[in-house]
């Protein structure tokens, strides 16, 4: 099971959907395999943004493309934050939300 949160602007989900397909599908079977208990293919951790948070990397011919999330629980994930990568080093901005919706995660558990 997937949680999409939102905090800030937009959500995940929305973002995730705005993707071009095959970015879109890209990180779709790559969360599918974390679900599945498997490490993506290409991912990096993002102790920055809060402990046990991973970043999935996608490079595809319209661009490189990230999705932020935690996996607390078998098969359960946090989609906390998915974009577009447009400089060699993650913005701010992208950095604050995904920190921004993990806070969330914590106050509701």
């Amino acid at each position: 099971m997937a949680v999409y949160l939102s905090a800030g602007r937009g959500n995940s989900r929305e973002d995730l959907r705005n993707f071009p397909g095959e970015a879109r599908r890209e990180i779709g079977y790559q969360l599918e395999h974390v679900q599945e208990g498997v490490d993506p293919n290409d991912w990096k951790p993002m102790s920055t943004v809060g402990p046990g948070v991973r970043e999935i990397r996608v490079r595809e011919s319209s661009g490189i493309f990230r999705c932020i999330y935690l996996a607390p629980w078998p098969q359960g994930i946090y989609v906390l934050h998915c974009f577009q990568k447009k400089t060699r080093k993650t913005s701010q901005q992208d950095l604050d939300l995904a920190e921004k919706r993990f806070k969330s995660i914590q106050v509701k558990s």
